[in-house]
């Protein structure tokens, strides 16, 4: 019997689905997966390439293949014989979901998670979600706002603006990340809004931001943009629901420019049993286990079939439909080698500069300069 090593990550939308599929292939294969999870921080930062030695299957998120396809340590999982299955895969993403993990003409992983900075809100105290930036200020002067600006978050609300204002960074280098102006109108907006918002966001991810929210006593009944999670939107999770919208929108572009987050189910080049990990990361992707199965174990799918399913928006009061136009709009980060460590140190740059009350001036050419520095490296 083949038993394979799985790592996710550590909240019950990223490790229970897994779980739970799982179980049905051992019933259908008799292949068992072993899950380890670990913390959102490392999700987010730790190297692949460590987990690759130690892992079958890993799930993964679309920025590092640039670093993965340079490192040799994953497998390719466009392999012949399976076109048809990738193809439905591809016609049925969720936004740039399934192309975001394709790198250098390769597949390194399918999408079974899609996300991006969508809005949160308490229904039982906002009627309504908000449309404009301009109404998120408002709310956020009776200090009834929360935002996760923990790195890498606060440049994902940096990318977010940028591209919603109609200047988006760039994902290419060796050029700056952003023109000057442009980046210094996208800063002094993050000042502005960092002005009116409790400090310790600086050290709140989503998933804090979230649980502070759903408390009793919460004062905060809005998130304006914040990767979206579907556990939070069912009822009993938590003590409050919390309803979901698409993002707040500043510039023309409309529903634009949200920095595409999500998940993929990668393999490890260093893998033992790479057939059996690459047929479960088929089957775990393709559109009936992703509305079925995956969805009804609290997973956030990846394919635009349970997206639109009845059952499964049901039993999210709409999660996926009320921010499906926000995901199809999304912008996809940089995904180069080098990106991973401009990232955080970007992120990094962004916090100091906002709590220092650096001149917007000094900051986006520090930024460009990290950018450039990414691809020397």
């Amino acid at each position: 019997m083949t038993t394979l090593k799985g790592m996710t990550w550590s909240h019950p939308r990223g490790y229970d689905p897994m779980v739970a599929c799982s179980a049905i292939w051992r019933e259908k294969t008799g292949v068992t997966i072993d899950w380890d999870k670990r913390s959102l921080q490392d999700f987010e930062s730790f190297p692949v390439e460590e987990l690759a030695k130690a892992y079958d299957l890993i799930v993964i998120d679309h920025p590092h293949v640039g670093q993965i396809t340079a490192e040799n340590c994953l497998m390719p999982l466009d392999v012949p014989g399976r076109e048809a299955e990738r193809e439905a895969m591809a016609k049925a993403s969720v936004g740039q979901s399934y192309p975001s993990y394709t790198w250098q003409g390769r597949q390194w992983a399918f999408p079974i998670d899609a996300a991006s900075p969508v809005q949160a809100y308490r229904p039982d105290r906002l009627g309504r979600p908000v449309e404009r930036w301009s109404e998120v200020l408002d709310l956020a002067r009776q200090g009834k706002v929360l935002q996760s600006l923990r790195p890498p978050h606060s440049l994902m609300v940096f990318f977010t603006l940028a591209a919603n204002l109609g200047t988006p960074c760039a994902v290419t280098g060796p050029g700056d990340l952003i023109e000057p102006a442009a980046g210094e109108r996208v800063f002094e907006m993050m000042r502005k809004f960092f002005a009116l918002l409790d400090p310790a966001c600086l050290s709140m991810d989503p998933i804090a931001v979230s649980e502070k929210m759903a408390e009793d006593s919460s004062p905060h009944i809005c998130a304006p943009l914040i990767y979206g999670y579907v556990s939070y939107a069912t009822d009993g999770f938590r003590q409050h629901r919390l309803a979901f919208a698409d993002m707040p929108v500043t510039g023309q572009a409309g529903l634009a420019g949200s920095a595409l987050g999500g998940t993929g189910i990668a393999v490890s080049a260093f893998s033992k049993a790479r057939e059996a990990a690459i047929d479960f990361a088929h089957w775990i992707a393709s559109d009936d286990v992703q509305r079925g199965p995956y969805a009804a174990a609290g997973g956030q799918p990846g394919h635009a079939l349970a997206w639109e399913d009845d059952t499964v928006n049901a039993a999210t009061h709409g999660f996926y439909r009320n921010t499906r136009k926000t995901l199809e709009g999304a912008w996809v980060r940089p995904r180069h080698d080098g990106y991973m460590g401009f990232q955080q140190a970007a992120s990094d740059r962004i916090n100091a500069g906002l709590v220092a009350g650096d001149a917007a001036r000094t900051v986006v050419a520090d930024l460009n300069k990290l950018f450039r520095k990414s691809f020397e490296e």
